[in-house]
């Protein structure tokens, strides 16, 4: 939504400036008598020392009752921010019969509600502990925190759901199993853990409609997006509990069908799309726009499905997308042959040109971000790279020696192409050279085509008639 939207923007700001300031003093109140109220709550409380541990017993009962005002406080910061009235359709089921709740994720909105409604236990990044007054309501939540990048630390928090799901003394499970914030009209890949336990899941759909302010919390700050609801005559916002979703019966059928049962569920109450799209994406978009790149979102490339498909992770993508914002993409996006094969120092032979159309499947003469990663990920998963790599770096070393020098590099090179210049040749072989020792050990060579497996195709020529390379 444009900053204040033309003259009905301009003026509907002049006009509740007093209002904003009275619904400023009203959250920095509701702030100070909920965090006041959970600090007494929380005192004394051995289990909640600094950080929620694991295996923590669950908050007594006359600590939960206190909570009771830090909720309604949380229900005076959404009035501050003009949700005077919030629409809700269904109710929440019994914590016995679904003691996990998942939600779609559009605003920091969300967790307030959900804090004000059920009370439950989250699942956080571990870095909203160290927010000032938020960590410590989260804290008496009995927050579950995870690392998203650490697998131990996922693994661990699966444990903890599944532990805290199965006692009923413990509140229900809240997780945003799309793991960032969307603008609400698609749903992206939700992450599993919710799912992994294996018990009964409420789904439950958040709207805010609109007609001038999308209320989203996506490329804005957090101080301008509560600016802009500070000033809005009223926020709408509606809650709708869904049937539970039982997990599959068929034991054969794992957490990834759970998950998709209750995403599609949730597609259909939104009447929107899920997607392959997954917080990945999101970082990938983040990183072509601190790179000065436009069009961010033309680097985003479902990243779920090239998880499942190629088994590419997070960090193999974004090592690649470094490469590839290194060969100077155009405004749409897109690299050109030229600038693909600058980076390696490589001029467009007919070689290269025949390399690049495997990835140019559109006959556009330049690539995006997408297909340069699914090509690489489908070139690397290919049966036989493994066999090819090991034989192309046997044919290129001379016989008796482990290692391949810059003029072996070259020679190679020459029954395909005509190697480049000095400079060009130089750039090629410390593309090879990964440890800078000034030679190209097996692991060196094998590590290269493993980031760059379309480059096993120059060698083509040396293995030729004993494997045989798609590309060309």
């Amino acid at each position: 939504t444009p900053w204040l939207g033309g003259p009905y923007g301009w003026a509907r700001t002049l006009l509740l400036a007093p209002v904003a300031a009275a619904r400023l003093v009203l959250f920095g109140l509701a702030i100070a008598i909920g965090y006041a109220a959970t600090w007494v709550a929380l005192r004394g409380w051995t289990d909640s020392r600094e950080r929620p541990r694991e295996g923590a017993g669950p908050m007594p009962a006359w600590r939960r009752r206190l909570m009771w005002v830090t909720r309604l406080s949380a229900r005076c910061i959404l009035f501050s921010f003009g949700y005077h009235w919030i629409t809700r359709k269904g109710r929440p089921a019994p914590r016995e019969l679904a003691p996990i709740v998942v939600s779609n994720h559009v605003s920091y909105i969300d967790p307030i509600y959900f804090f004000y409604e059920l009370f439950p236990t989250i699942v956080s990044s571990d870095s909203h502990d160290a927010i000032p007054f938020v960590g410590t309501i989260i804290r008496a939540m009995q927050v579950i925190y995870v690392d998203r990048f650490s697998p131990a630390s996922r693994k661990s928090a699966v444990n903890e759901i599944k532990r805290k799901a199965a006692g009923n003394s413990f509140p229900r499970v809240l997780l945003f199993p799309e793991g960032t914030t969307t603008n609400g009209r698609f749903l992206i890949s939700f992450q599993h853990g919710a799912f992994i336990p294996g018990y009964p899941v409420q789904p439950v759909v958040v709207r805010y409609p609109h007609v001038h302010f999308d209320q989203s919390w996506g490329n804005i700050s957090l101080i301008a997006l509560m600016f802009k609801m500070f000033t809005q005559f009223h926020n709408f916002m509606e809650v709708e509990y869904l049937p539970i979703v039982y997990p599959p019966e068929i034991k054969q059928e794992n957490a990834l069908h759970f998950a998709e049962n209750t995403s599609y569920a949730m597609a259909h109450a939104l009447n929107v799309l899920p997607t392959s799209y997954s917080y990945a994406d999101s970082m990938i978009a983040s990183r072509a726009e601190e790179a000065g790149k436009a069009n961010c979102s033309s680097y985003m490339v479902e990243m779920a499905w090239v998880k499942e498909v190629y088994g590419v992770s997070t960090a193999e993508a974004m090592e690649l997308l470094e490469h590839f914002l290194a060969m100077n993409p155009d405004s749409d996006g897109r690299v050109k042959a030229q600038d693909f094969w600058a980076i390696f120092g490589l001029d467009c032979s007919p070689l290269c040109k025949k390399i690049f159309h495997y990835f140019d499947f559109e006959n556009k003469e330049s690539v995006t971000f997408r297909q340069f990663l699914v090509g690489c990920a489908h070139l690397r998963k290919q049966p036989l790279f493994e066999g090819v790599c090991e034989t192309a770096f046997e044919k290129c070393k001379a016989p008796g020696t482990s290692d391949i020098s810059l003029a072996q590099l070259a020679d190679a090179l020459r029954s395909g192409m005509l190697p480049p210049a000095d400079d060009g040749m130089l750039k090629l072989f410390e593309t090879f050279d990964i440890d800078d020792d000034d030679k190209i050990s097996r692991d060196d060579f094998v590590a290269c085509l493993a980031r760059f497996p379309f480059m096993i195709a120059l060698f083509a020529g040396r293995i030729n008639g004993e494997v045989y390379i798609e590309i060309v």
